[in-house]
């Protein structure tokens, strides 16, 4: 019986910014201390995105440029481009169409997709779903976030948490029974309360009195959130792993959205796995919002194997969440 076409990740790559912000730095900044974040939070510094006229696509391009010449793939041969995002350039056009024309996939359609830290598994589902109808070829979907542009940096409960990255993956047809085998989407508004940056949009377009006040930078209610994200984060590892019948010795790693160390540790613990099999970067980068998974990828695809089996974890503002199971095919 010929096996179902499934969407497989075929080459990843990351891009950070040269400049590091380190904890060290940010005790000059705010009121905090170096042991006071690393205790909470797992973090030691974070890139940061420096210049003027410098969007998320900058970063974005660099990640998606890597990784068509790390796969050899011709930008003309790429089907669809997805980005997913919470800092695009500007509201239009998308940040996707930015990235698509710079690297040349001229014969390309693409569009932003927004889900907050849980964005990069929406898209790549997502771009799945055009690989599996036999619509698309070649999709690339691309993480990236500029989280410093929407963070107040004398606000010592966020600014410290964030940085900027872009990571970005290559999903073609794979008949061997490896990709991505399954998945668990979901969401829920009620916690636009918790997790939200209150001017910017059309309810409340920016203004010299909103600026003044500080209203467009991102305001989280940390304790909620983090009792929230733990709870969904590993709720999908144990509902793939009990979907698909797995067990701890079964998966070679989680990759987990990198909110902070103490979530990580809840998930494995949860998972039953232990924390070497748990994918960590957050340390050198901080959470870089939709980057995170696909820069994760990036950091450990030389301890990746064919045949590996992974479970992608994440969750985010609105609130959303997402995760998926895949098989590692490269």
């Amino acid at each position: 019986m010929t096996k179902p076409i499934r969407a497989a990740i075929a080459g990843v790559h990351g891009y950070v910014p040269d400049y590091i912000l380190t904890n060290a730095e940010l005790e000059k900044m705010v009121n905090t201390t170096d042991e006071w974040i690393t205790t909470r939070t797992g973090i030691k510094e974070r890139h940061i995105l420096k210049g003027e006229n410098q969007g998320s696509s900058v970063m974005g391009i660099e990640a998606v440029r890597g990784l068509l010449e790390k796969t050899h793939t011709d930008p003309h041969d790429i089907d669809l481009l997805i980005c997913a995002t919470i800092t695009p350039d500007m509201p239009t056009p998308a940040t996707g169409n930015i990235i698509a024309h710079a690297v040349g996939a001229v014969n390309a359609f693409s569009y932003d997709l927004q889900a907050a830290c849980s964005g990069f598994v929406y898209a790549m589902v997502t771009g799945a779903q055009f690989i599996e109808t036999g619509k698309c070829r070649k999709v690339v979907v691309v993480g990236v976030d500029k989280m410093s542009s929407m963070v107040d940096y004398e606000d010592r409960t966020t600014c410290i948490l964030f940085g900027d990255g872009a990571g970005a993956v290559l999903l073609t047809p794979n008949e061997a029974g490896q990709g991505i085998m399954d998945s668990v989407l979901g969401g829920d508004g009620a916690g636009e309360e918790h997790l939200h940056q209150k001017v910017g949009g059309s309810r409340r377009p920016p203004s010299h009195a909103t600026i003044d006040a500080k209203a467009h930078y991102l305001y989280q209610n940390g304790q909620v959130v983090f009792k929230i994200a733990v709870s969904k984060m590993a709720e999908i590892v144990e509902e793939i792993m009990q979907r698909n019948h797995l067990s701890s010795d079964d998966i070679a790693f989680i990759v987990p959205h990198q909110a902070n160390q103490r979530i990580l540790s809840v998930v494995a613990q949860r998972a039953g796995v232990s924390m070497d099999k748990v994918m960590i970067n957050i340390d050198k980068f901080g959470n870089t919002t939709a980057a995170t998974i696909p820069l994760c990828l990036w950091q450990y695809e030389s301890q990746l194997k064919p045949g590996d089996r992974l479970i992608l974890t994440a969750f985010g503002g609105g609130f959303t969440w997402g995760g998926a199971y895949v098989i590692w095919s490269q």
